[in-house]
């Protein structure tokens, strides 16, 4: 791993950091102060809100103007969101600090994405660079949960005091500050030059390649993965009397998992191929989902989260290869802001539904339906490697 690739996972961490740390922070607050169920989706849903409207013309920016500009407006936003959280810890200002630190999160991982991808110069060296741009949300969604988690525990003096919750935000606000500091001398690199004259490419270009629609799909079923674990850890742990601090360290113990298992994508990338591997990740995640409502206590719960966190955390890398195998490299960016677009549009609409189904049925029904929903969806990898993946050698960036 050279210097700037080191720099741009740091930058990474911190910024995305901010935001898990907040969406593990926020509905837990909401629930303190007496807020349903669907209230909490509510708010969870807004911090993919912004991203669905802004990944593609964040992608589009990227394209253009490469990466320092988009990472240091992000930068900005995630600063402000958790500051007026910590200043003003209410549920409508948190609301907005969702908006703003889900958007900023969502626009500095394109930007970061579409840098490192044309780095790359070959398809191993591809999956390899995303192995390790992966393994950056995977600590950060360690880091900030577990970190937010013990500050709201102890800061306050009180188990889950205010004074404890402001001392998190105020901490989380602090994180996209050290993003910047550890981006800011990453070298920029040549703009992709775009034949003149030719008609004007939309969105619906890239949609119309079938695989990359099935790519999008199997990544919307993933990723409502993540969604539901996210969402109902929590509230699962509230209802089983589990402190902040468990259920931090629980959310951590998939983000590890997840973050170790990415390691290793590397050398599995040799052996296999990137749609065997995906194929694998829904299976498993089918089963453990499956599983997930009957384990009772901390511990048992810590499992589940960890084998989780293996299995989803082997699907993203490659993910990323074939999105840049299937799309121009001059449309890199527009590509990965559908790509974050479908799977936030879901990720709105899915915690709400999850609040109001899980109120009604409870949250174990939520467990096997996204179980079902992805086993049933794992027909789509099979496609993609045997039908829609190009043939033939690598064109270098």
């Amino acid at each position: 791993m050279n210097a700037a690739l080191l720099r741009l996972i740091l930058a990474q961490i911190c910024i995305h950091a901010c935001m898990t740390g907040m969406r593990m922070a926020t509905p837990l607050l909401a629930l303190n102060e007496g807020y349903s169920a669907a209230a909490v989706g509510m708010l969870l849903a807004l911090f993919a809100l912004t991203q669905v409207f802004l990944s593609l013309p964040a992608g589009r920016y990227a394209d253009r103007h490469g990466l320092k500009k988009p990472l240091l407006l992000s930068v900005c936003a995630a600063a402000l969101g958790a500051g007026l959280a910590a200043a003003f810890p209410i549920f409508p200002v948190l609301c907005l600090g969702a908006l703003l630190t889900g958007g900023a999160s969502g626009a500095a991982l394109i930007a970061l994405q579409r840098h490192v991808g044309r780095s790359a110069h070959d398809k191993q060296e591809l999956r390899k660079v995303f192995s390790w741009l992966a393994i950056g949300p995977a600590i950060s969604n360690f880091i900030g949960p577990f970190v937010a988690g013990l500050l709201i525990d102890y800061a306050g003096g009180q188990e889950a005091s205010l004074t404890g919750f402001r001392a998190a935000f105020t901490l989380l606000a602090l994180l996209p500050l050290a993003a910047w500091f550890w981006a800011r001398t990453v070298k920029e690199l040549p703009p992709v030059e775009v034949a003149a004259g030719g008609p004007k490419a939309t969105a619906w270009d890239l949609l119309q390649n079938q695989g990359f629609r099935r790519l999008l799909l199997l990544n919307w079923a993933l990723s409502s993965c993540w969604d539901v674990h996210t969402f109902v850890v929590p509230i699962l742990g509230h209802e089983r009397g589990l402190s902040a601090s468990v259920i931090g360290t629980i959310l951590g113990a998939f983000a590890i998992a997840a973050a170790l298992i990415r390691l290793l994508i590397p050398v599995l990338s040799r052996h296999l191929s990137e749609w065997v591997v995906v194929l694998g990740a829904m299976l498993s995640s089918c089963v453990l989902f499956m599983l997930y409502p009957l384990m009772q206590g901390a511990w048992a719960m810590g499992l589940c989260s960890v084998l989780l966190g293996v299995v989803l955390g082997s699907v993203q890398p490659m993910v990323m290869s074939m999105i840049h195998q299937i799309t121009p490299p001059e449309r890199h960016g527009e590509a990965l802001g559908l790509r974050m677009m479908a799977i936030n549009g879901s990720s709105v609409i899915m915690p709400v539904l999850f609040g109001s189904v899980g109120t009604v049925v409870g949250v174990a029904a939520l467990f096997w339906a996204v179980g079902a929903m992805v086993g049933l969806s794992s027909r789509l990898p099979w496609l993609i490697g045997r039908e829609d993946m190009p043939v033939g050698e690598w064109k270098q960036h």
